[in-house]
């Protein structure tokens, strides 16, 4: 089969391409030109302003990765959320409508609950396609190469600083670069259009997390169960003083984050997803040790 996709050399995009041509799809980018690699097997390239000129004859999907990432400093312009994660969305759609079998358009779990102009933007985007695409929402992607959110929690456990935290136990969704990768194939052969959550089938415990970095690091994971109400305290005299530690990053540290893949294995007929969890943890892990 003959993918298009966007966003193509990001990190998703690259990893994507590496699997399906190795499975023996081709795969064509759509993709800003600064960002074009030779590192990536693509048959083709494409920049947004050559949308008039693609040749979709052949093409059996999209995906639709290009989109502009969640601030984590909130920094950036809402407006620019939409113009982007919205506008994006509309052209290829319009562009390839009609053309290509398949949508698919990685979405994000963050547009279940709409509460910052991220997911509002990627609720938006969906509304508009709604009914007439493949809607992926992802728990956080990770992969060899790519920490994603995991900085701060890998800078402790690297250097082997005890995670002041463990009094609280949570539970969160990832998504592993493997599991993203066979269930977009799986899609572009055979899915409906409708919504479906991607995670990993097994969640993982931040005090878990701490324990496979400090696994991966060749060291125990020092584990310190310090009362919450005190830490919960020190967040607060964080916010005052503008601490690493403050109310915000407390909860973001340890809140539930639980995405369900039910429907997603029900539709593709899958019994489990093809990568368990921790195994994906440990090979991103492990690839940090590299850099």
């Amino acid at each position: 089969m003959k993918i298009l996709i966007t966003g193509a050399y990001g990190f998703v995009g690259a990893n994507l391409c590496r699997y399906l041509v190795g499975r023996g799809h081709a795969c064509i980018a759509l993709d800003i030109p600064k960002a074009k690699r030779d590192d990536v097997p693509y048959k083709a390239f494409y920049s947004w302003d050559e949308l008039d000129g693609i040749d979709w004859s052949g093409v059996g999907a999209v995906v639709h990765l290009a989109g502009k990432a969640h601030d984590l400093k909130n920094v950036s312009d809402p407006q620019s959320y939409f113009d982007i994660n919205v506008g994006l969305t509309e052209k290829i759609f319009n562009a390839a409508n009609g053309k290509v079998p398949r949508f698919i358009y990685f979405s994000s779990s963050k547009a279940a609950d709409a509460d910052t102009p991220y997911g509002k933007s990627k609720l938006a985007a969906e509304q508009f396609l709604a009914g007439r695409a493949i809607v992926l929402r992802p728990a956080m992607i990770h992969g060899p190469g790519n920490k994603g959110n995991l900085n701060l929690l890998w800078g402790i456990a690297r250097r082997g600083f005890p995670w002041p935290l463990a009094a609280f136990e949570n539970n969160r969704s990832f998504t592993s670069i493997g599991n993203i990768c066979a269930a977009v194939e799986a899609l572009c052969e055979r899915g409906e259009n409708g919504i479906y959550p991607i995670a990993d089938d097994e969640m993982l415990s931040t005090n878990r997390l701490i324990g496979l970095m400090a696994e991966v690091c060749g060291r125990k994971p020092r584990l310190w169960r310090l009362p919450k109400g005190l830490m919960r305290l020190a967040a607060k005299v964080g916010d005052v003083l503008h601490l690493p530690l403050n109310t915000e990053r407390l909860g973001k540290l340890t809140e539930d984050s639980i995405v369900d893949n039910a429907a997603l294995k029900a539709h593709l007929g899958w019994a489990a997803m093809p990568v368990r969890a921790e195994d994906g943890m440990r090979e991103t892990l492990k690839s940090f040790m590299s850099v």
